[in-house]
């Protein structure tokens, strides 16, 4: 019983080591992706005023009654 316990610990100590690694692989925060950017979003400024004059259509929160 004694040698099933020592030939049994050097395998558990190798699983415990293995598994501690896996554990902290998976705990990080992923890495970000080569192709991905930083700024996702590209804000378009107004650029005041119309030349006619007019000012712009203004969206309504409904785009009309479905049918």
């Amino acid at each position: 019983m004694i040698a099933v316990a020592v030939l049994l610990l050097p395998a558990l100590g190798v699983l415990l080591f293995v598994m501690d690694r896996v554990e902290d692989r998976l705990s990080t925060r992923p890495s970000a992706a080569r192709h991905a950017r930083k700024r996702h979003l590209r804000l378009v400024h107004d650029a005041g005023p119309r030349s006619d004059g007019r000012l712009p259509a203004r969206r309504s929160r409904h785009r009309g009654k479905a049918a």
